[in-house]
């Protein structure tokens, strides 16, 4: 089995991506956080896919967390995540460290529009500014023909997807569907930090997901009653703390007062200092 190489600078990675694509290679990069996961596995064997070789960025970008808690909270398993590249044969892992990625001095950061306004926007003030810079400095560092994004965070590849268009950075953004374990849960390193009792009870998001998607089915159009019967779900589970339930446009991930094409739900839940996101279409 090929070693990954683990590279650590923007200059090296640079001339990584240099030398593969001067051999005619496409390059997909797949941007983590690290604590890989089942759900980081299907978004390799999707990047496998759409280029030749294939990059894993494992950076905790503090840029985006609105708490110290939770940055600091973060898992960093690197060796294991780098261990794992290799088993799912990654060709690199680009792994720099804070001050190679916001050396002193850094001031620059990419702003988002409106579509970053509403949900997660609101609940987590200048996240998305933060997503945004990052992911620029990891497209002007790795220069990939191809990125892929995991549809878990629907706001984040929507405004992935309109920063791309509009600075004309020239990368294909693919998205990636949920990967969910056998009851619903959606994958996600943050659940690795649930104790039992809460991992328990956190299946009340897919399934509060489910009750949406069942009324949205049966010909309910009001985003409230859609909205109040996923609700309800959470609502009797006593360690569920909702921060949002939201009905809205997929293109400009605004609330819809009525469900119409395309719409879907999206919701964030605490369980003890554990924040969870999900959607659905409906």
């Amino acid at each position: 089995m090929p070693v990954t190489q683990v590279l650590t600078s923007p200059g090296d990675v640079r001339a990584w991506s240099d030398g593969v694509r001067c051999d005619g290679e496409r390059v997909a990069l797949v941007a983590t956080m690290g604590a890989l996961h089942v759900g980081h596995d299907s978004l390799v064997s999707l990047a496998n896919e759409h280029a030749d070789r294939v990059l894993v960025s494992i950076f905790v970008n503090p840029l985006q967390f609105d708490r110290d808690t939770d940055f600091d909270a973060y898992l960093r398993p690197i060796d294991d995540d780098v261990a794992r590249c290799e088993r799912l044969g990654v060709d690199a892992v680009y792994a720099p460290t804070a001050s190679a990625m916001y050396p002193a001095g850094f001031e620059t950061t990419v702003t988002p529009g409106a579509l970053a306004d509403s949900m997660e926007g609101a609940a987590r003030p200048g996240h998305f500014a933060g997503v945004t810079t990052v992911v620029t400095k990891l497209f002007a560092a790795v220069r990939p023909d191809v990125a892929v994004f995991g549809e878990k965070d629907f706001q984040q590849l929507a405004v992935i997807r309109r920063m791309t268009a509009d600075l004309d950075l020239g990368v294909e953004i693919v998205a990636a569907p949920t990967v969910r374990e056998s009851d619903g849960l959606a994958l996600s390193s943050r659940n690795q930090r649930l104790s039992d009792e809460q991992r328990f009870a956190a299946v009340s998001v897919p399934r509060a997901l489910d009750a949406a998607v069942v009324a949205a089915r049966a010909g309910e159009r009001s985003s409230g009653p859609i909205t109040a019967a996923a609700m309800a779900v959470l609502e009797r589970t006593p360690l569920a703390r909702p921060e949002y339930m939201t009905v809205f446009d997929p293109e400009t991930c605004q609330p819809l007062d009525a469900v119409a094409a395309g719409a879907r739900i999206a919701t964030a839940v605490w369980f003890g200092d554990v924040r969870l996101i999900d959607n659905r279409a409906l």
